[in-house]
């Protein structure tokens, strides 16, 4: 019993680290962007919260979304993205859908 409160506050507060790593990437220059990074993340606490997504798969998944911040930053680095860099966004944004799609229905769980 204690083992499964441990794991669940252990995940509790991964969520809540790729929330707070998300957030801080905000900004008017991409709000397409930022609001799918939200969606995102929803999608991965939600799966944390139901059981579908075992610890590994989160910790993945939360790299998945450092990754996509390091992307985010790199583009804004001069003040301007280009067509060029928001298609790389949204390539690896789509990649990280899919990916979070994928763990979450592969049959999986915390269980």
């Amino acid at each position: 019993m204690k083992k499964s409160t441990l794991k669940s506050k252990m995940l509790a507060g991964l969520g809540l680290a790729i929330s707070l790593a998300i957030a801080s990437t905000a900004s008017a220059g991409t709000p397409r962007y930022d609001a799918r990074q939200h969606n995102q993340r929803e999608r991965i606490v939600n799966g944390v919260n139901s059981g579908e997504l075992t610890m590994r798969e989160t910790r993945r998944l939360a790299a998945g979304q450092v990754h996509l911040n390091r992307v985010e930053r790199r583009a804004k680095a001069d003040g301007v993205v280009t067509a060029r860099e928001r298609a790389r966004m949204q390539h690896e944004a789509n990649q990280q859908s899919r990916r979070i799609h994928r763990q979450k229905h592969d049959g999986q769980d915390r269980n």
